[in-house]
């Protein structure tokens, strides 16, 4: 009963009361006219990519900030001061927050708009649409399910569409997927035949049809349908498979237009389902420091409760309770003593708030932001040809790049330019190369009386006709079969536009053709071959497919004069164990030698049929093509059978142009410790060339092979075996080769297993991937128990999934679309620039983060602690040691500028050298300069120096004597003061200690901090301004700065507080140097011979410098 309701809910086209499992398209949305007919709901055609609409940006954004421990716990104290009498303003904490609220929100605003900008580009892209008759122009994002599509020739499809027709009779048209896989072959696609006759707009407006299909999935080879058309009163039912689907992101090639009906839409399109959902990315140094404000709030909560617990420790006592100038009221006296006790804590709460660095986070935000700016400045990230630079998405990532471990780059149009080009073939035992449109054999030179030949030898010419007959190129639809293009005197035809669905095969065909022999395209079932100008005519009588298990395809045709030959061409280890003559020797070592030269090398070989031979195999393959049952094994036995006793031609060698530099890259990311990990879509033996040609496998690697798994048990054996091998040859180093079918057994079951593997290889390939399978391989290192911080970098849409789930994602500006760019967190236009990415960019973003960060902490010690000490002095009564306008300003105004410049031009080591020694990266590796240690270290380092400030200034004043000429005391404002004087110019003396590269900016915050806070308070405190309720540091600090004893006091506690950490310092250098410090060391030795690099990295516009004054490049660190 439930199934057939089921299938009448589907037949009338309801909604089944759960969501069905297949949608019924009306074609051009006619719907049955009888029956209570519901339409189905279908998604619009809108890309969404951004986070924030208009409506929800302030709800979102503001629980998102807040979601941040440090904001939450301001707008707490906020509230707290608020509500009960406190002793410090609510101001002080509530201006802060706002402002850092603001600044944020107007910059992830600003971010989430540009997302907007390029997903309105995608949505009001123009498409026709056939509507009520005629073709009608509209934008993509009003296409509907069940409107017919037109897409013209180089166009990329607006939405999945089920092709109808297209302007060849046969209904067929060609696309690539470059964008979505990242095959740049083309594939072909068909149409059913009851639809392909209508090419026109008035004959399929006509059309009356049903498509019913499953609902959508992100698999992109997997499609299940079927076309119910009516046509004369009867209905034809149709399967539709993955052949009939046309994707989004796709594009036409070699076909002027087609016609499809959208079946998926908008976010339900393969493509779309094939990226992850935009997740908040948030780097490593970001959970650091929520970890250190716990560990601060701690610090804080433990302050504020051991200040109250003494408060009424003290009171215990009769005479402090309630002293004799300080009485309690009636109401005092009579209110709740747990009242008291909470407001009281509450009370040294929000006085020692401050220890928690409001600001860090807003100054934390404008470093990323403004710190981007310098890697889309940065001219050696930019290309030249392209006229590309470098471009960032998301700036909350900067420091990320300074700590990746693990690469996973793609390979085609990542790591290779994309394009094939024919290098060196060997044919009957001698090699040939091509010189200026000659075959020449190696050892000849152009001069030399035989290697200006114009005509072919018997083996060259058979050998060229093999590889000319046994592929499946199509030649352009705008050039006619045959047609007597202009020949060139040399008899060779001007060049035909070649497509086909091996870029390898393409590259053959065209290099015979300019050496003499031309395929002139296929008609009907011959081929034509131009032979250095004579026209030959071959009938093709089959076509042996290539499949993976063969690795090879052949054709069997019929010459001119009638011989029936068999052309094969395949994969040397499935071609030379075949063929019983020939120069299989000498070929062998040939081959051995193109593929040592990282070309991608395939055999080609012959046999001639006597009419009986034939006549056999004639027989045998209609049987195998026709039987039902057991057809790939039937056919694969007939196969064998045919493809033997060949006689070998030759081999060919094609090579897929690396990009330049991506051997050096490699190499460079080898000796800075991290993994690379190549993803490809491509055939297990191109991938493996392509490992090797670009240093990813190196020749002495022992390579172990996970492939063509298809049981668990198998996979799991095999995996035992490598952990195995592994453990027991230990010395040398390994890469695996995985594919995509055994790579999702062994992560099913055997997950921990293939994990070990993985991590005692130094090198992974995995080819055969599908867009998703990139994205698990990702997330599984990412979420092993290491995590360790992944980056993926990919050109093509197939990359998206995988650069959106790695927490760092570089797109590359390459050949195959926008849309790796469009959703990765980087964009460079080549490989080679990743290097400079990480290992200067990345490594001064993060040191200069690391510092800051702590740097914030430590000063915000030093301002709390002095606050803390001073209530053992005043009974805990929460009296302020600073003014609350200090208390506002000090993070503010007084201490914020010199670190925010040293966060954006810190340059602790030379770029060139940064980039020279990528062994350097290693220093900072896992998060190394905020771990618990240096923590730890600038946490006593701020206590130490608050002892310093407090008791020294204590010494000084403390035992009541008169520090002015005449005999007047100082107040308990002038002492806090002084503390606070000193503080300033210890804190921002400190970090000019940090400082290695100094600026005329960092000069000018650096001093100019402290001159501005004289000024300020020489202002602040020297006129009676009207506005102020209560004026406590009238004439205060004119006084303190009048007594002699003060200034020396100011400059002997400076330096006490400084000495320490610079003999530190020294000592460390001296004794146990990292690499990076080693490197400094080198630097300042040879920085007088490199005064004229200097000069010249200035005209390079080398990173930041280019912002800055020359004259101040000189690397003039404080301690060497």
């Amino acid at each position: 009963m439930g199934i057939s309701r089921r299938l009448q809910y589907c037949h009338q086209g309801f909604d089944p009361p759960h969501q069905s499992d297949t949608r019924t398209i009306y074609i051009a949305n006619r719907f049955p006219q009888h029956g209570h007919y519901i339409p189905q709901k279908f998604a619009d055609n809108r890309i969404i990519s951004s986070k924030y609409t208009v409506w929800n940006f302030v709800p979102k954004n503001l629980f998102e900030q807040f979601r941040r421990i440090a904001n939450f716990y301001f707008l707490i104290i906020f509230l707290v001061q608020l509500m009960i009498d406190t002793p410090t303003s609510p101001i002080t904490s509530g201006l802060p927050l706002f402002f850092v609220i603001t600044v944020t929100a107007i910059k992830q605003g600003y971010e989430d708009w540009l997302r907007h900008k390029a997903d309105n580009e995608v949505n009001g892209a123009p498409v026709y649409v056939v509507r009520s008759g005629g073709l009608v122009k509209t934008r993509s994002k009003n296409i509907r399910v069940g409107d017919i599509v037109r897409v013209a020739k180089d166009e990329t499809f607006p939405v999945d569409l089920v092709l109808l027709s297209s302007d060849r009779v046969d209904g067929s048209c060609h696309v690539t997927t470059a964008s979505l896989d990242g095959e740049t072959n083309l594939k072909t696609h068909v149409a059913v035949p009851e639809t392909a006759v209508l090419q026109s707009v008035a004959n399929l407006d006509k059309l009356v049809a049903v498509i019913e299909c499953q609902q959508p999935e992100a698999d992109l080879y997997r499609f299940v349908g079927r076309i119910t058309i009516s046509q004369q009163m009867e209905e034809i039912v149709r399967p539709l498979g993955p052949e009939s689907l046309l994707l989004r992101g796709a594009r036409l090639k070699n076909t002027k237009e087609i016609f499809g009906v959208a079946v998926y839409t908008g976010m339900e399109t393969k493509m779309a389902l094939n990226y992850k959902s935009k997740s908040q990315k948030r780097s490593a140094v970001e959970k650091s420091m929520n970890s250190f404000l716990i560990i601060y709030l701690i610090i804080l909560l433990f302050e504020a409760i051991l200040s109250t617990i003494l408060k009424y420790a003290w009171q215990a006592e009769e005479k402090w309770d309630e002293p004799w100038y300080n009485g309690k009221t009636e109401h005092e006296r009579n209110s709740s003593k747990i009242l008291r006790f909470i407001s009281d804590f509450l009370a040294f709460l929000v006085l020692y708030n401050f220890i928690i660095p409001i600001s860090l986070y807003v100054t934390v935000e404008m470093q990323k932001f403004l710190g981007s700016f310098f890697i889309g400045w940065d001219l050696d990230l930019y290309h030249e040809e392209t006229n590309q630079r470098a471009q960032v998405n998301t700036s909350d990532l900067n420091e990320e790049l300074g700590q990746v471990e693990y690469v996973f780059t793609d390979k085609t149009g990542t790591l290779t330019e994309n394009e094939m080009q024919f290098r060196e073939c060997s044919i009957n035992g001698i090699k040939y190369q091509e010189v200026n449109g000659k075959l020449t054999p190696e050892g000849f030179s152009e001069d030399s009386p035989d290697g200006n030949r114009h005509t072919l030898m018997k083996e060259e010419e058979l050998f060229l006709k093999a590889v000319c007959l046994c592929h499946t190129v199509q030649i352009s639809a705008d050039q006619t079969d045959g047609a007597d293009g202009p020949w060139h005197a040399n008899g060779i035809a001007s060049p035909l536009e070649y497509y086909a669905s091996s870029p390898d095969e393409k590259a053959l065909v065209e290099a015979a053709s300019r050496v003499g022999v031309v395929f002139m395209g296929t008609s009907g079932d011959s081929m034509e071959v131009k032979s250095l100008g004579k026209p030959e005519r071959y009938k093709l009588l089959h076509v042996l497919e290539f499949d993976p298990n063969r690795r090879r395809m052949s054709v069997i045709v019929e010459s001119p004069s009638g011989e029936k030959l068999l052309f094969t061409k395949g994969a040397e280890s499935s071609i030379l164990p075949r063929s019983k003559s020939g120069e299989i020797d000498k070929t062998r070592i040939h081959v051995d030698e193109f593929a040592l030269k990282g070309l991608r090398t395939l055999c080609v070989a012959y046999r001639r049929f006597t009419p009986e031979e034939y006549q056999e195999i004639g027989k045998r393959l209609h049987e195998a093509r026709t039987a039902l049952q057991q057809r790939e094994e039937k056919l694969a036995d007939v196969f064998n059978f045919i493809e033997r006793d060949l006689e070998l031609l030759g081999a060919t060698g094609v090579e897929d142009k690396l990009q330049e530099k991506v051997q050096e890259t490699i190499e460079a990311l080898r000796l800075a410790g991290i993994k690379v990990w190549v993803l490809t879509g491509d055939k297990h033996e191109t991938a493996v060339s392509v490992s090797l040609s670009c240093g990813h496998f190196h020749r002495t690697m022992n390579i172990l092979e996970l492939v063509q798994h298809k049981s668990d048990s198998t996979c799991a054996e095999q995996l035992r075996q490598l952990a195995k091998r592994i453990k027991e040859d230990h010395v040398i180093q390994h890469g695996l080769v995985v594919d995509g079918t055994s790579l999702s057994l062994a992560l099913r079951e055997h997950e921990k297993l293939f994990m070990e593997v993985c991590k005692n290889c130094s090198a992974v390939l995995c080819c055969r991937m599908a867009p998703l399978q990139k994205a698990k391989v990702v997330r599984l290192l990412k979420t092993s128990p290491e995590k360790p911080i992944t980056l993926a970098i990919g050109d093509g849409a197939n990359d998206v999934s995988m650069i959106q789930e790695a927490h760092v994602g570089i797109g590359i500006m390459g050949k195959e679309g926008r849309q790796a760019v469009r959703n990765s967190d980087y964009a460079i236009a080549r490989f080679k620039f990743l290097s400079k990415l990480l290992f200067v960019h990345g490594h001064f973003y993060y040191i200069r983060i690391a510092t800051l960060v702590q740097y914030f902490f430590y000063k915000n010690v030093c301002f709390i602690t002095p606050q803390f000490l001073y209530q053992f002095f005043c009974l805990f009564s929460q009296q302020t040691l600073y003014d609350s306008v200090y208390l506002t300003l000090y993070n503010i105004c007084f201490t914020s500028l010199p670190v925010l410049i040293y966060s954006l031009f810190e340059q602790h080591v030379h770029p060139h050298v940064l980039q020279s020694k990528p062994v350097l990266y290693r220093d900072i590796s896992k998060n190394a300069h905020l771990g618990y240690k240096p923590f730890l270290y600038w946490t006593i380092l701020g206590f130490l120096h608050a002892f310093v400030f407090f008791y020294g200034s204590y010494l000084l004043m403390g035992e009541d004597t008169s520090l002015l000429g005449n005999g007047q005391m100082f107040g308990n404002w002038t002492f806090g003061t002084l503390v606070f004087t000193v503080m300033v110019i210890t804190v921002t003396m400190k970090m000019a200690l940090e400082t290695h590269f100094w600026t005329w900016i960092n000069h000018f915050v650096t001093w100019g901090s402290i001159v501005f806070y004289f000024i300020f308070s020489l202002f602040y405190g020297g006129i009676i301004w009207p506005f102020l309720h209560t004026q406590d540091m009238y004439f205060v600090f004119v006084q303190l700065l009048s007594s002699g004893s003060a200034w020396f006091a100011i400059i002997l506690i400076v330096v006490a507080c400084l000495f320490l950490d610079v003999v530190k310092k020294v000592l460390y250098r001296h004794l146990q140097p990292t690499s990076t410090e080693k490197a400094q060391m080198e630097e300042d030795k040879g920085s007088v011979s490199s005064a004229c690099d200097f000069a010249e990295s200035k005209h390079r516009g080398e990173d930041n410098r280019q912002l800055l004054d020359p004259s101040s490049l000189q690397d003039s660190s404080y301690v060497h």
